[in-house]
């Protein structure tokens, strides 16, 4: 674990940073399994019989989920930003 107190130097910062998207990698991929496995259990449950054509998704649900998606990068890229001062 690096010292807080000490200037880190690139050594560090490539460490940082490739934990940083590894941890990004696996959290992504779990949040699409689940997302994928909360979808598919959902059509299950609405088709009650197999003859029944699968529900189609339109494109403006798409969109709400791309906006809601890239709403959410938008949140966690600002975590890296330093704190203005004068705001909480």
């Amino acid at each position: 674990m690096t010292d807080l107190r000490r200037p880190m130097n690139e050594e560090d910062r490539l460490e940082r940073k490739t934990r940083v998207l590894i941890l990004g990698i696996g959290f992504g991929a779990i949040v699409g399994l689940v997302s994928s496995y909360l979808y598919t259990r959902a059509a299950e449950e609405t088709d009650s019989s197999d003859s029944a054509a699968p529900r189609t998704v339109s494109t403006g649900q798409l969109l709400a989920i791309l906006l809601a998606i890239l709403g959410v990068v938008r949140q966690v890229a600002e975590l890296g930003k330093p704190k203005k001062p004068g705001k909480k």
